[in-house]
């Protein structure tokens, strides 16, 4: 072989080489590189958060036990109270009709009064003569005993209708007094109003209403999704809106048997016990959330919900693993609790495994691709 032909085999040979190189570097750049994470252990803690507010545990209405118009008010609302404490008193405006039939009655049974003793007093002589029987003077002297009795009856009446008691030292009618221990949460009437008495037609009027301060609950709903997965007794945390930065533990003590529709989804009533702290004084109706723990899963195989997939069919979880440089194959997965950033993984992946971060290549991938 001749030198020139030499020459032009090793300028082909070194052309094909390049070429070679060439191609594979071109190939290996349209390769890219997803980032991968591995599957770790955690606990998941699935919580649910239910909104409402923290009341007293005891708290009562006053109402008048007469008809009439507040006289006085001697206390103001945030005082406290102890149970017998006068809070007001109610002065008694008579119906004139009622007040003119009482007193019609009180006559009657003056007259009556009147003639019985006559009676009495004439059988009386004649009894102690002996001119007539015992029996026939003892059922003189019930009748006049009996009419005493029921003129007492009919003034009491007259003086209820009156003044709102009788005038005999019980005046219980027109004094508001405290029925429990506690704080003045509210006095919705001021002097002058009138206040009616509560009955089976009327819930009547609230001059007070007084609660213990020391005993609160929350009161909030949950949704029917999650009402199902809640125990009586299990231990809660309240933060109140009005106190930044501390939670109260409490203990749930009521879920309601019956749900309400609230904007097309059912909600269900709890309530729980609060611990109050002394150096906080909570009022009532504060505003509050309680964090009530769902589910607890301890040292669980878990992935970030961000690796999931669903299969557009099935709608089957998946994610992608690596098998080799560049190459993933799809692995179906069985999922347990979830905390909304982790999900347990029941089946379908191991701690080994090295899963495709979506829509996240390497860097050096992009650059290299844009080149």
């Amino acid at each position: 072989m001749s030198k020139r032909a030499k020459i032009i085999l090793g300028i082909i040979v070194l052309f094909f080489a390049a070429a070679l190189v060439w191609f594979g570097m071109k190939n290996k750049r349209n390769i890219i590189q997803y980032e991968t994470e591995t599957p770790f252990k955690t606990s998941i803690v699935k919580k649910t958060v239910a909104t409402g507010k923290v009341t007293p545990l005891e708290e009562i209405e006053i109402k008048p036990q007469i008809t009439g118009i507040i006289d006085k008010i001697l206390l103001l609302e945030g005082a406290t109270v102890t149970k017998g404490d006068l809070i007001a008193t109610v002065r008694v405006v008579p119906n004139e009709q009622s007040l003119l039939s009482a007193k019609g009655r009180v006559d009657n049974a003056k007259l009556r009064t009147n003639n019985s003793e006559i009676t009495y007093k004439r059988n009386k002589q004649l009894f102690d003569k002996g001119v007539i029987a015992r029996a026939a003077y003892e059922s003189v002297e019930l009748a006049f005993n009996q009419a005493k009795q029921d003129l007492k009856n009919a003034e009491n009446d007259y003086q209820i209708i009156k003044k709102g008691y009788s005038g005999s030292g019980a005046t219980a009618n027109t004094n508001i007094i405290a029925q429990m221990s506690g704080t003045v949460l509210e006095i919705p009437v001021k002097e002058g109003d009138q206040v009616i008495q509560s009955n089976n037609f009327n819930a009547g009027t609230t001059i007070a209403s007084i609660a213990d301060m020391r005993k609160m609950i929350f009161e909030g709903k949950v949704d029917e999704s999650e009402v199902g997965k809640l125990i009586n007794g299990t231990n809660i945390e309240v933060s109140i809106g009005a106190i930044e930065g501390i939670k109260f533990p409490a203990k749930l003590n009521f879920i309601a048997p019956k749900g309400t529709e609230e904007g097309g989804a059912v909600q269900f009533k709890i309530k729980a016990d609060v611990t109050l702290d002394d150096k906080y004084f909570i009022r009532a109706g504060y505003s509050a959330n309680a964090d009530i723990v769902l589910e607890k899963r301890d040292s669980v195989l878990s992935i970030k919900e961000a690796l999931l997939k669903f299969d557009r069919k099935t709608e089957e979880p998946y994610v992608e693993v690596q098998t080799a440089e560049g190459k993933f194959e799809k692995r179906t997965l069985k999922l347990g609790t979830s905390d909304g950033v982790n999900i347990e993984v029941l089946d379908g992946v191991t701690l080994e495994d090295k899963i495709k971060i979506w829509n996240k290549a390497k860097k050096s991938d992009v650059k290299e691709e844009n080149d």
